[in-house]
């Protein structure tokens, strides 16, 4: 399926407003283009629901019986000897929940031996299964049209043989603790199975939950963390918003909306992390903060040799990624779309789907404007990496922005 803009994308004059946001509009598919998506959505950093997204998928019909069940056979027959990482959520660690790695069938097993699985106690929630990079010879689901421009995927897939596609499987009660999403990507979620309740606060109303030592709270429901947000919010934009999320529905949470999760009933859901032209700058932007957090953190070490070169590695620690791999993700999606601009290879991405002549000039606009950034900045000239890759960051620049301007030159030749 093909997903594109219109050309009055380049003219748009963008503003994130999120002082008048109360609810979050929930859509259905069938009344929902991409191009509404990509303009009154995505653009604007605004989150939404839309209804019927996993009509089709494969999984509905093979992870859940006929009476509405869960079909723990197939689970342990098709995925049971995966390994999966399985939270307890009633035991804290630091800002997250202590976690155990296990076979995905002792986990079931486990699941088994409990009264009744839909109505549970155990708190164990099974996060980020890479399920699809485990299983690449399924195509359980589809990945919905809306969130096709998916740069981090095509790279990881594409590049490192990873990704940020996960499955999420958990008993009522199970929950994800406060937080914002990584590198601060988009991300999207689709409930296969059961009902979550998501607790979300537009970027920026975070801060009044931040304590005396400039903290984000582990849980916004906790009686300290509910009394200091009475205490503090003032005005209408304060507050968070709470949606429930039904089977069937896919959740578009923005870039820098922080959030918290819990199942309502037993859940299993889709998830990705993504990043396109619309958000790369934030994440270029939230990349540079982490940066400026461990050269903070570890300052009284300026003065030794190779200061620079161990930020990165403790920012790749710290972050997820470096200024090295993030320069290689940019490069990777620049050269790919110079080469369909060209005809010089295929539209489709890792997903099926194709994208479009608009798109993909949206797309090269969006990396000229990162790099633009991206070449200003100091450690560029003093990091070896960039020192020897090919091409330089300056010389990518240019390159993408000369294809633009030949496009743009027989553009105008062929209006006339």
């Amino acid at each position: 399926m093909l997903f594109e803009v219109d050309d009055t994308v380049f003219t748009k004059e963008v503003a994130y407003d999120y002082a008048s946001i109360d609810s979050i509009p929930v859509i259905e598919a069938s009344d929902l283009s991409y191009g509404s998506f990509f303009n009154d959505f995505m653009l604007l950093n605004l989150p939404c629901i839309i209804k019927g997204i996993t009509r089709n998928w494969q999984c509905l019909k093979c992870w859940i019986t006929e009476n509405n069940a869960l079909n723990f056979e197939y689970f342990e027959e098709h995925y049971g000897m995966d390994m999966v990482q399985v939270y307890n959520c009633q035991e804290r660690f630091y800002n997250t929940q202590k976690s155990y790695s296990c076979c995905f069938r002792d986990y079931l097993n486990n699941l088994k031996d409990k009264p009744n699985v839909l109505i549970n106690t155990s708190y164990e929630y099974v996060k980020n299964w890479h399920l699809q990079l485990n299983h690449p010879e399924e195509r359980f689901y589809e990945v919905p049209i809306y969130f096709a421009s998916d740069w981090l995927n095509e790279y990881y897939v594409n590049c490192l043989d990873d990704d940020y596609r996960f499955v999420y499987m958990g008993p009522n009660g199970t929950w994800t603790p406060f937080h914002v999403d990584v590198f601060s990507s988009y991300s999207w979620s689709a409930n296969i199975f059961g009902k979550k309740r998501w607790i979300i606060f537009p970027p920026g109303s975070e801060e009044i939950l931040r304590n005396s030592f400039g903290d984000l709270p582990y849980d916004v429901e906790a009686k300290e963390s509910v009394s200091f947000r009475s205490s503090q919010a003032s005005t209408k934009s304060k507050k968070c918003i709470e949606v429930i999320q039904n089977p069937g529905e896919a959740i578009f949470i923005p870039s820098g909306w922080y959030h918290q999760v819990h199942n309502v009933t037993y859940a299993i859901s889709v998830n990705h992390n993504w990043v396109n032209g619309c958000n790369i700058s934030m994440m270029y932007d939230s990349l540079l903060r982490a940066l400026s957090e461990v050269k903070e953190e570890i300052k009284d070490c300026k003065g030794v040799d190779d200061f620079e070169e161990h930020c990165q590695l403790m920012l790749n620690a710290h972050f997820g990624m470096n200024l090295e791999v993030f320069y290689k993700f940019l490069m990777y999606i620049a050269t790919k779309r110079m080469e369909m601009l060209q005809g010089l290879c295929p539209k489709t991405l890792f997903h099926g789907n194709e994208i479009g002549s608009n798109h993909i000039l949206f797309d090269l606009e969006s990396l000229k404007n990162v790099l633009e950034k991206f070449i200003t900045c100091n450690e560029i000239k003093v990091l070896d990496f960039f020192s020897t890759v090919t091409p330089r960051p300056h010389d990518l620049f240019d390159e993408v922005s000369l294809i633009l301007e030949i496009h743009s030159i027989f553009t105008d030749l062929g209006s006339k």
